[in-house]
Parts: structure tokens; sequence; C-alpha cells
């Protein structure tokens, strides 16, 4: 299991004062704010760590300020940086819920006993979270129910009711 978690994704700069747009992968969202110190992680691997000054939800997304991003310059180059949390720091998820990397890698079968292939990542769409797998097709797999059956993280799998052709 990871160390961090990833939580979010730095959307855009919000003013001209450092402020920033973040998609909160969280349920509900603004649970992410219930972490001041976050680790940011470019596409490229750099890091940063990070603390959290004051943020809100506001249309869908996060509204943060974070120590040290002062202007919108330094807030534009943050956009499309991943938000991770130390896992050591948040409350283990409730019955029923998980976290997305431990997802991942799992074995995706149909409610046919048809495998689908292994969950590769997840893409947030308008709709919700959907399971990317790969085997010999990509399917996309819309993370909720009725979709989603169930998760069995001893058995590393995950059941769905998705046709093979799709």
């Amino acid at each position: 299991m990871s160390v961090y978690l990833t939580l979010g994704q730095v959307a855009a700069p919000h003013g001209v004062r450092g402020g920033l747009k973040v998609n909160s992968f969280t349920e509900p969202p603004d649970a992410l704010l219930a972490q001041a110190d976050w680790q940011l992680v470019a596409a490229d691997g750099r890091v940063r760590d990070v603390k959290v000054r004051r943020g809100d939800a506001h249309r869908g997304q996060l509204r943060v300020e974070l120590e040290g991003i002062a202007d919108r310059d330094a807030a534009q180059a943050l956009a499309g940086w991943w938000v991770r949390v130390a896992r050591d720091r948040l409350p283990p998820p409730a019955e029923g819920e998980y976290f997305r990397e431990d997802l991942l890698g799992l074995e995706v079968v149909n409610v046919d006993g048809a495998m689908l292939g292994r969950l590769d990542h997840f893409v947030d769409a308008p709709g919700g979270a959907v399971m990317v797998v790969k085997g010999a097709r990509e399917h996309w797999v819309p993370a909720v129910r009725p979709h989603l059956k169930q998760v069995d993280l001893s058995a590393g799998r995950v059941l769905v009711d998705w046709p093979e052709e799709l």
C-alpha cells in the first residue's frame, strides 16, 4: 500500500493572489480540506510539500490558498499537479468504501465470470469516477452502483456488471 494517496488535482489559478481551483476525489469533496498538509506532485515527478492556509467548496471544486503561493503565476505553475495526502493522516475508509490506490492493479471480472482485465486508473467524468480496465480490450466502467458490484481486496478482484463486448 502506498504511503501517500492521491486525493485531488490542481485545476487552475483562482484570482490574482495565488488562489487555486482544485478538483477533489474525496466524498464529500470538501473532506480534502480537513488535511492541512498536502504533497503536490507534477507529471514529471517533482514533489512539493505545502500547507493549506484556507479553502472552501465552490461550484463542484475547491478554492484553496496555500502557504508560499502568493500570485497568479505561481498558482498557474501548479496547474495539473496531483494532490496527495499521507495515508496515516487519514481516517480508515468506512465499510464498503476504498481508497482508489488500493484498487489499482486488481483484476476486474464481470458478473458472467469474464475477466475484463486489470484496473489501470480512474478518470473523473462529470457523472462520477470511471474505472479504466485494461485487458484484451479497454473498458471504461462507471465506479458506482449498479455497475460496481463488489470489491474483494483479499482476493484482488473487483466484480462489475459490465458486458465483455463494450
